[in-house]
């Protein structure tokens, strides 16, 4: 008995780790999208405060 709930505790744990895994794997990827969102939505904001100045050799 005590065999058998080893085994059915390590293929749980396995499920868990992986579970984990991925769970950690997409909260991260999530994070650099919203990261990379801010910067753009950020820096095209700032860009656009600015005006360009017009030549003077028209």
């Amino acid at each position: 008995m005590s065999l058998w709930l080893s085994a059915a505790n390590r293929a749980a744990n396995t499920g868990r780790g992986l579970a984990m895994s991925a769970t950690r794997r997409q909260r991260a990827a999530a994070a650099a999208a919203v990261a990379k969102e801010a910067t753009t939505f950020w820096t095209r904001a700032w860009r656009g405060a600015t005006t360009p100045r017009r030549s003077k050799n028209r």
